[in-house]
Protein backbone atom coordinates (compact mmCIF):
# COMPACT_ATOMS: atom_id res chain seq x y z
CA UNK A 1 0.00 0.00 0.00
CA UNK A 2 1.28 3.23 -1.16
CA UNK A 3 1.36 6.13 1.59
CA UNK A 4 0.20 9.22 1.43
CA UNK A 5 2.15 11.66 0.25
CA UNK A 6 2.12 15.12 2.23
CA UNK A 7 2.02 18.56 0.58
CA UNK A 8 4.71 20.54 2.22
CA UNK A 9 4.06 23.43 4.68
CA UNK A 10 1.20 25.84 4.42
CA UNK A 11 2.49 28.80 2.30
CA UNK A 12 2.65 31.98 3.57
CA UNK A 13 -0.77 34.19 2.50
CA UNK A 14 0.85 36.54 0.38
CA UNK A 15 2.35 33.56 -1.75
CA UNK A 16 -1.30 32.10 -2.55
CA UNK A 17 -2.76 33.10 -5.94
CA UNK A 18 -5.95 33.68 -4.91
CA UNK A 19 -4.54 36.58 -1.58
CA UNK A 20 -3.67 39.34 -4.73
CA UNK A 21 -7.69 38.67 -5.51
CA UNK A 22 -9.12 38.82 -2.10
CA UNK A 23 -7.45 41.59 -0.87
CA UNK A 24 -8.47 43.61 -3.79
CA UNK A 25 -12.32 42.62 -3.61
CA UNK A 26 -11.78 43.97 0.01
CA UNK A 27 -10.28 47.23 -0.85
CA UNK A 28 -13.11 47.94 -3.44
CA UNK A 29 -15.58 46.86 -0.92
CA UNK A 30 -14.01 49.17 1.26
CA UNK A 31 -14.25 52.14 -1.47
CA UNK A 32 -18.09 51.61 -1.68
CA UNK A 33 -19.02 52.80 1.90
CA UNK A 34 -19.98 56.19 2.02
CA UNK A 35 -21.20 58.48 4.64
CA UNK A 36 -19.75 59.95 7.86
CA UNK A 37 -21.53 59.65 10.85
CA UNK A 38 -24.27 62.42 11.58
CA UNK A 39 -23.39 63.89 14.97
CA UNK A 40 -26.52 63.95 17.09
CA UNK A 41 -27.18 67.40 19.00
CA UNK A 42 -26.13 65.29 22.19
CA UNK A 43 -23.63 62.45 20.96
CA UNK A 44 -20.64 62.41 22.76
CA UNK A 45 -17.39 63.22 20.55
CA UNK A 46 -15.62 60.22 19.10
CA UNK A 47 -13.18 59.15 21.50
CA UNK A 48 -15.25 60.03 24.37
CA UNK A 49 -16.90 57.78 26.85
CA UNK A 50 -19.10 55.44 25.79
CA UNK A 51 -19.92 57.01 22.58
CA UNK A 52 -21.18 54.78 19.48
CA UNK A 53 -21.30 55.41 15.95
CA UNK A 54 -25.12 54.87 14.75
CA UNK A 55 -27.12 52.63 13.03
CA UNK A 56 -30.00 53.58 10.69
CA UNK A 57 -32.60 51.41 9.36
CA UNK A 58 -33.91 51.35 6.01
CA UNK A 59 -36.34 53.09 3.87
CA UNK A 60 -37.47 52.05 0.55
CA UNK A 61 -34.88 51.90 -1.70
CA UNK A 62 -32.21 52.66 0.70
CA UNK A 63 -29.29 49.97 1.70
CA UNK A 64 -29.55 48.28 4.96
CA UNK A 65 -27.86 50.63 7.29
CA UNK A 66 -24.68 49.25 9.36
CA UNK A 67 -23.64 53.04 10.29
CA UNK A 68 -22.11 53.70 6.90
CA UNK A 69 -24.78 53.60 4.93
CA UNK A 70 -26.60 57.35 3.65
CA UNK A 71 -30.19 57.69 3.88
CA UNK A 72 -32.45 59.03 1.62
CA UNK A 73 -35.37 62.00 2.46
CA UNK A 74 -38.35 62.36 -0.44
CA UNK A 75 -40.98 64.26 -1.34
CA UNK A 76 -41.12 68.44 -1.98
CA UNK A 77 -42.14 68.94 1.45
CA UNK A 78 -39.77 66.65 2.98
CA UNK A 79 -36.74 67.77 1.46
CA UNK A 80 -37.68 71.97 2.03
CA UNK A 81 -38.89 71.36 5.51
CA UNK A 82 -35.42 68.66 6.13
CA UNK A 83 -33.62 71.62 4.54
CA UNK A 84 -34.81 74.57 6.16
CA UNK A 85 -33.98 72.53 9.77
CA UNK A 86 -30.62 71.92 9.06
CA UNK A 87 -30.92 68.23 8.81
CA UNK A 88 -27.08 66.98 7.42
CA UNK A 89 -27.60 66.05 3.72
CA UNK A 90 -24.59 64.78 1.89
CA UNK A 91 -26.41 65.08 -1.84
CA UNK A 92 -29.21 67.01 -3.34
CA UNK A 93 -31.42 64.26 -6.28
CA UNK A 94 -33.10 67.35 -8.60
CA UNK A 95 -35.22 66.40 -11.68
CA UNK A 96 -36.56 70.23 -12.37
CA UNK A 97 -36.52 73.36 -11.01
CA UNK A 98 -39.89 74.46 -12.04
CA UNK A 99 -41.48 74.26 -8.74
CA UNK A 100 -40.80 76.63 -5.84
CA UNK A 101 -40.52 74.51 -3.18
CA UNK A 102 -37.76 72.79 -5.62
CA UNK A 103 -36.38 76.23 -5.89
CA UNK A 104 -35.95 76.90 -2.58
CA UNK A 105 -34.24 73.42 -1.51
CA UNK A 106 -32.01 74.21 -4.47
CA UNK A 107 -30.77 77.54 -2.69
CA UNK A 108 -30.82 76.33 0.82
CA UNK A 109 -28.21 73.24 0.00
CA UNK A 110 -26.15 75.94 -2.24
CA UNK A 111 -25.85 77.78 0.94
CA UNK A 112 -24.94 74.91 2.77
CA UNK A 113 -22.78 73.87 0.13
CA UNK A 114 -24.64 70.68 -0.39
CA UNK A 115 -23.78 69.26 -3.65
CA UNK A 116 -26.39 69.34 -6.31
CA UNK A 117 -26.75 66.34 -8.50
CA UNK A 118 -29.10 66.80 -11.89
CA UNK A 119 -30.50 63.55 -12.35
CA UNK A 120 -33.55 62.02 -14.67
CA UNK A 121 -36.60 60.09 -13.51
CA UNK A 122 -35.24 56.53 -13.90
CA UNK A 123 -32.06 56.92 -12.19
CA UNK A 124 -34.27 59.09 -9.15
CA UNK A 125 -36.71 55.83 -9.24
CA UNK A 126 -33.91 53.70 -8.85
CA UNK A 127 -32.28 55.31 -5.94
CA UNK A 128 -35.70 55.42 -4.12
CA UNK A 129 -36.98 52.41 -5.37
CA UNK A 130 -39.60 53.49 -6.90
CA UNK A 131 -41.32 55.49 -3.83
CA UNK A 132 -42.85 58.88 -4.33
CA UNK A 133 -40.04 61.07 -4.64
CA UNK A 134 -42.13 64.36 -6.25
CA UNK A 135 -38.40 64.71 -8.72
CA UNK A 136 -36.31 65.76 -5.36
CA UNK A 137 -34.53 63.64 -2.95
CA UNK A 138 -32.16 64.74 0.01
CA UNK A 139 -28.96 61.86 0.59
CA UNK A 140 -28.84 61.99 4.62
CA UNK A 141 -25.78 60.91 6.99
CA UNK A 142 -25.80 58.17 8.88
CA UNK A 143 -27.08 59.16 12.59
CA UNK A 144 -24.71 59.27 15.60
CA UNK A 145 -26.22 58.34 18.40
CA UNK A 146 -26.02 60.17 22.22
CA UNK A 147 -24.77 58.47 25.16
CA UNK A 148 -28.54 57.37 27.29
CA UNK A 149 -26.52 58.94 30.91
CA UNK A 150 -26.18 62.25 28.81
CA UNK A 151 -29.73 62.42 28.70
CA UNK A 152 -29.57 63.04 32.82
CA UNK A 153 -29.13 67.12 32.56
CA UNK A 154 -30.25 70.08 34.60
CA UNK A 155 -31.85 69.87 37.47
CA UNK A 156 -35.08 68.14 36.30
CA UNK A 157 -34.57 66.07 33.30
CA UNK A 158 -37.82 65.53 30.93
CA UNK A 159 -36.84 62.16 29.02
CA UNK A 160 -39.30 59.89 26.77
CA UNK A 161 -37.89 56.38 26.91
CA UNK A 162 -39.79 54.17 24.14
CA UNK A 163 -40.27 50.73 24.05
CA UNK A 164 -41.54 48.54 21.05
CA UNK A 165 -41.87 50.84 18.50
CA UNK A 166 -40.93 49.75 15.22
CA UNK A 167 -42.06 52.32 13.02
CA UNK A 168 -39.45 55.39 12.15
CA UNK A 169 -42.40 57.73 11.36
CA UNK A 170 -43.90 57.17 14.75
CA UNK A 171 -40.47 57.76 16.47
CA UNK A 172 -40.16 61.17 14.55
CA UNK A 173 -43.37 62.14 15.65
CA UNK A 174 -42.25 61.20 19.29
CA UNK A 175 -39.09 63.40 19.03
CA UNK A 176 -41.17 66.29 17.46
CA UNK A 177 -43.32 66.66 20.47
CA UNK A 178 -40.32 66.16 22.88
CA UNK A 179 -39.25 69.01 21.02
CA UNK A 180 -42.51 70.73 21.39
CA UNK A 181 -42.61 70.33 25.15
CA UNK A 182 -39.18 70.84 26.27
CA UNK A 183 -37.64 67.46 26.68
CA UNK A 184 -33.70 66.51 27.20
CA UNK A 185 -34.00 63.50 25.13
CA UNK A 186 -35.47 60.49 23.65
CA UNK A 187 -34.10 57.10 24.21
CA UNK A 188 -34.55 53.72 22.37
CA UNK A 189 -33.65 50.33 22.20
CA UNK A 190 -30.92 49.19 20.35
CA UNK A 191 -32.58 46.22 18.53
CA UNK A 192 -36.10 45.26 17.32
CA UNK A 193 -37.02 49.08 17.27
CA UNK A 194 -37.08 52.11 15.30
CA UNK A 195 -34.18 54.11 14.76
CA UNK A 196 -33.37 57.75 13.17
CA UNK A 197 -33.99 57.03 9.87
CA UNK A 198 -34.62 59.01 6.72
CA UNK A 199 -38.72 58.21 7.92
CA UNK A 200 -37.78 59.44 11.18
CA UNK A 201 -36.17 63.06 10.07
CA UNK A 202 -39.12 63.28 7.75
CA UNK A 203 -41.69 63.21 10.22
CA UNK A 204 -40.04 64.95 12.88
CA UNK A 205 -40.11 67.91 10.75
CA UNK A 206 -36.22 68.47 11.43
CA UNK A 207 -36.86 68.55 14.89
CA UNK A 208 -34.03 65.33 15.56
CA UNK A 209 -31.56 68.22 14.73
CA UNK A 210 -32.10 69.48 17.75
CA UNK A 211 -33.53 66.87 20.67
CA UNK A 212 -30.77 64.21 21.46
CA UNK A 213 -31.64 61.01 20.46
CA UNK A 214 -29.52 57.64 22.65
CA UNK A 215 -29.83 54.40 22.25
CA UNK A 216 -29.68 51.50 25.16
CA UNK A 217 -28.53 48.35 24.79
CA UNK A 218 -31.19 46.94 27.14
CA UNK A 219 -34.14 49.57 28.03
CA UNK A 220 -35.27 47.80 31.41
CA UNK A 221 -31.52 48.36 32.80
CA UNK A 222 -31.32 52.01 31.62
CA UNK A 223 -34.44 52.95 33.19
CA UNK A 224 -33.45 51.26 36.29
CA UNK A 225 -29.87 53.41 35.84
CA UNK A 226 -32.30 56.59 35.35
CA UNK A 227 -34.24 55.66 38.45
CA UNK A 228 -30.81 55.56 40.55
CA UNK A 229 -29.55 59.03 39.26
CA UNK A 230 -32.91 60.63 40.93
CA UNK A 231 -35.13 59.98 37.66
CA UNK A 232 -39.26 59.06 38.68
CA UNK A 233 -40.21 56.83 35.71
CA UNK A 234 -43.92 56.53 34.29
CA UNK A 235 -45.30 53.98 32.25
CA UNK A 236 -47.93 55.08 29.48
CA UNK A 237 -50.78 52.36 29.49
CA UNK A 238 -54.23 51.99 28.74
CA UNK A 239 -54.63 49.71 32.29
CA UNK A 240 -52.79 52.37 34.20
CA UNK A 241 -54.56 53.55 37.47
CA UNK A 242 -53.19 57.45 37.29
CA UNK A 243 -54.28 59.89 34.74
CA UNK A 244 -50.89 61.43 33.41
CA UNK A 245 -52.73 65.52 34.49
CA UNK A 246 -52.08 63.70 37.90
CA UNK A 247 -48.84 63.14 37.86
CA UNK A 248 -47.49 66.17 40.22
CA UNK A 249 -43.98 64.13 40.63
CA UNK A 250 -43.76 64.99 36.88
CA UNK A 251 -42.29 68.40 38.02
CA UNK A 252 -39.04 66.83 39.28
CA UNK A 253 -36.82 65.17 36.75
CA UNK A 254 -38.99 62.56 35.11
CA UNK A 255 -38.86 59.55 32.60
CA UNK A 256 -42.03 58.89 30.48
CA UNK A 257 -42.35 55.66 28.78
CA UNK A 258 -44.13 55.23 25.62
CA UNK A 259 -45.10 51.88 24.02
CA UNK A 260 -46.24 50.92 20.93
CA UNK A 261 -49.92 50.75 20.07
CA UNK A 262 -50.58 47.20 19.67
CA UNK A 263 -48.55 45.66 22.14
CA UNK A 264 -48.16 48.77 24.87
CA UNK A 265 -45.02 48.25 26.97
CA UNK A 266 -42.89 45.22 26.77
CA UNK A 267 -43.14 42.88 30.62
CA UNK A 268 -39.99 43.77 32.23
CA UNK A 269 -39.99 47.68 31.14
CA UNK A 270 -43.53 47.60 32.30
CA UNK A 271 -41.82 46.19 36.06
CA UNK A 272 -39.43 48.70 35.81
CA UNK A 273 -41.75 51.56 36.02
CA UNK A 274 -42.42 53.54 39.04
CA UNK A 275 -45.64 53.94 37.99
CA UNK A 276 -48.25 53.85 35.14
CA UNK A 277 -50.50 56.34 34.08
CA UNK A 278 -53.06 56.38 31.38
CA UNK A 279 -55.08 58.68 29.48
CA UNK A 280 -58.49 58.90 30.30
CA UNK A 281 -61.08 58.58 26.94
CA UNK A 282 -64.45 59.22 27.10
CA UNK A 283 -64.62 57.90 23.70
CA UNK A 284 -64.92 55.25 22.03
CA UNK A 285 -61.84 54.78 20.79
CA UNK A 286 -59.87 52.04 22.43
CA UNK A 287 -55.96 53.05 22.07
CA UNK A 288 -54.25 55.89 20.28
CA UNK A 289 -51.36 56.54 18.40
CA UNK A 290 -48.21 55.99 20.02
CA UNK A 291 -46.80 59.27 18.77
CA UNK A 292 -50.26 60.84 19.45
CA UNK A 293 -50.14 59.53 22.66
CA UNK A 294 -46.72 61.01 23.85
CA UNK A 295 -47.98 64.17 22.42
CA UNK A 296 -51.02 64.36 24.73
CA UNK A 297 -48.83 62.99 27.68
CA UNK A 298 -45.52 65.69 27.21
CA UNK A 299 -48.47 68.24 26.76
CA UNK A 300 -50.33 67.30 30.48
CA UNK A 301 -46.23 66.77 31.23
CA UNK A 302 -45.56 69.93 30.35
CA UNK A 303 -48.09 71.61 31.88
CA UNK A 304 -47.18 70.17 35.95
CA UNK A 305 -43.95 71.28 35.41
CA UNK A 306 -45.08 74.78 34.46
Amino acid sequence: MAKNKGKGPTPKAEDRHWHGKRQKARAVKNSRRTGTPTVGPGARPEGAGAARPGATGRPAGARRANGEAPELITGRNAVVEALRAGVPGTALYVMTSGDERVRESIQLAADRRIPLMETGKSELDRLTDGSVHQGIALQVRPYRYAHPDDLVKGRAPLIVAVDGITDPRNLGAIVRSAAAFGATGVVVPERRAAGVTAGAWKSSAGTLATVPVAQATNLARQLKAYQKAGCFVAGLDSGGGVAVADIEVAAGPFVLVVGSEGKGLGRLVADTCDLLVTIPMPGAAESLNAGVAAGISLYEVARLRG
